[in-house]
């Protein structure tokens, strides 16, 4: 959104990767066009986060293609484009490290980007990438975090629009990787999975919302709507050294809407205001 990317202190900083050894930043190309962003952890081989902007629901039936790798993970001058490749690989996962998830760690291949939320059938196809997948529990990624995929889809359909009147949002989804959990050694089983949205609403005012859920089994059907600033200090607790911000400043931290953050101009001036106004009253009390 406005240029700008997720501030996440010790990974993602200014828009600058602090360690770029080990996080790479992705943007998705497939068909020769980028699709949507991500920032791979490439020793945990599960995303950061990845970042899209919804444009609509799918035009095509659910596609079913082959699960992609990214050829530049595995070396500078390799294609930048997702491909349909082998099995195993250093810096990602790949199809082998999910063989036998159900039945081993009762985790299957859950999307950040998810499918259902792609407008166009390249677009959906493109979210098939391993990059874009991690472990997630089972009845978590087929229950709760589906019917909040489903709630989140509707409410962008009806309250997201551009300047031109066409749907548009902008969606981070994100996860906290889990200390010690992994698929073969290999791929981590995040703790924790996060989204936020943030759009300009049929008000023409900044609307914002946030989900988290534990990767884990639960009883509850769906994941319960949090405000952007809820969601921004839940993940405090996982960065150290500075302040989490998913989207820019423009996006309100409450449950209301707004059009901009006030300045300390427009505070004063408010103040100012009301002061006169009470000095006023005070003196035609005293009249």
């Amino acid at each position: 959104m406005n240029g700008t990317t997720p501030n996440l202190p010790g990974i993602l900083v200014g828009g600058t990767v602090q360690d770029q050894k080990r996080y790479k930043l992705i943007c998705q190309l497939f068909n020769n066009i980028y699709r949507f962003a991500t920032l791979y952890d490439t020793t945990n081989r599960i995303p950061v986060f990845s970042a899209y902007t919804f444009t609509g629901p799918p035009t095509d039936p659910r596609p079913n293609p082959t699960w992609m790798i990214e050829p530049q993970l595995n070396g500078v001058n390799n294609s930048p484009e997702m491909k349909n490749m082998g099995e195993h690989y250093q810096h990602q996962a790949g199809n082998y490290d999910y063989s036998n998830s159900i039945q081993n760690k009762g985790v299957n291949k859950g999307h950040l980007f998810p499918c259902s939320h792609a407008h166009d059938l390249d677009t959906q196809k493109s979210t098939f990438t391993l990059t874009n997948i991690l472990p997630q529990v089972v009845s978590f990624n087929n229950g709760r975090w589906m019917k909040m995929e489903e709630n989140v889809r509707e409410k962008l359909m009806t309250d997201c629009f551009s300047n031109n009147r066409k749907i548009k949002a902008y969606v981070v989804t994100g996860a906290v990787p889990s200390k010690n959990k992994t698929l073969k050694n290999r791929v981590n089983i995040p703790d924790l999975m996060w989204t936020a949205y943030c759009c300009y609403n049929k008000k023409k005012k900044w609307k914002a919302e946030a989900h988290w859920g534990w990767n884990k089994k639960g009883k509850r059907k769906t994941l319960k709507p949090e405000t952007l600033g809820a969601l921004e200090k839940e993940l405090n607790q996982f960065h150290q050294g500075g302040r989490v911000q998913v989207f820019p400043k423009d996006c309100p931290r409450g449950p209301k809407p707004t059009t901009n953050q006030p300045s300390w101009k427009n505070y004063l001036e408010r103040i100012s205001s009301t002061v006169r106004n009470l000095s006023n009253s005070m003196m035609n009390r005293i009249g």
